[in-house]
């Protein structure tokens, strides 16, 4: 794990410290509150964000806020270049290395984004893989931590798939010396070595790592309570299936009674009402998504301050 300064790429929050963390996410909330004075910290600097899947969010938050930081954002389609024909990553980085300052891209595997650290020379930044989504994760703990004044001792609940949104948020609850407890059915449970990197960090900053099968349970005493589409893109096949095996694991009233009496709901979005949450929850007066997804923004200003600024 790297200081802020150390910091090359964003590949997974496995790449900060504790304190990297929390500098970067004051500087996302200083940006946030002061747009005016970072107009120009990537002045000159251009951006390349790849998409190999399709975006909402990440792709709004990272071009606004390129451009908001005096940068140039430039928006590829992995379906128009040339690894869409079978041209090496290695080939494809080492020729947008000698173009831009830094590539976003949003893929399937992982092992995507480390072949493009590893051969190019500028930061790679994940917007999304199938194993981590951390640029998320970063909005996320900046709600969390506007909500609370403090992520230490916070306890998260995440209940649904145990996939890439569950990755990111035990090592990034962990760093923050929060509790995550990822609730899903066993045959849907987080990647072992994940879990077990998550909770060697939270060994060392107070932190807890629990997997979980039972929704109530896990939603006891709760302050976020967190959940994702049952079936994300790419397995929409797999969708009857999935509804059949997450069936009670959905986000309701009574999984929020469960909860704190001040505790938020959060969604990564989009969302499915009456699938993995129900409209009354996702609407209620404890969500707090929109703020959650505009804290994209911020968040990834920050991130392109400290690796290009």
């Amino acid at each position: 794990m790297k200081t802020m300064q150390q910091l090359q790429h964003f590949l997974t929050m496995a790449e900060l410290t504790p304190e990297a963390l929390t500098e970067l996410l004051a500087l996302a909330k200083d940006i946030k509150h002061q747009p005016s004075v970072y107009q120009n910290a990537l002045s000159h600097k251009k951006v390349a964000l790849l998409f190999e899947k399709a975006s909402t969010r990440t792709r709004l938050s990272f071009e606004v806020g390129v451009a908001e930081l005096g940068g140039h954002p430039i928006v590829l389609s992995g379906a128009d270049m040339q690894i869409g024909r079978g041209e090496p990553l290695s080939d494809t980085i080492q020729v947008m290395s000698r173009y831009v300052d830094a590539l976003m891209i949003r893929t399937f595997g992982h092992e995507i984004v480390d072949t493009l650290a590893a051969h190019g020379t500028i930061p790679i930044i994940n917007g999304l893989t199938d194993l981590h989504h951390p640029c998320q994760v970063l909005a996320d703990l900046l709600t969390i931590e506007e909500t609370f004044g403090t992520r230490s001792g916070k306890i998260l609940t995440y209940i649904g798939d145990g996939n890439n949104m569950a990755h990111s948020l035990m090592i990034g609850g962990a760093l923050s010396g929060m509790e995550v407890r990822i609730c899903a059915p066993e045959a849907y449970a987080p990647d072992p070595q994940i879990v077990h990197e998550a909770q060697v960090i939270a060994k060392e900053t107070g932190g807890n790592i629990i997997v979980m099968t039972d929704p109530e349970e896990a939603a006891s005493g709760a302050d976020v309570v967190y959940t994702d589409v049952f079936a994300s893109m790419g397995q929409e096949e797999e969708a009857t299936m999935r509804l059949q095996a997450f069936e009670g694991y959905q986000v309701n009233a009574n999984i929020m009674n469960q909860a704190n009496d001040e505790a938020i709901f959060l969604h990564c979005l989009p969302a499915h009402r009456g699938e993995e949450v129900t409209a009354d929850v996702i609407d209620g007066k404890q969500s707090v998504i929109f703020d959650q997804a505009e804290n994209r923004l911020h968040a990834q200003k920050a991130l392109l301050v400290t690796l290009l600024g």
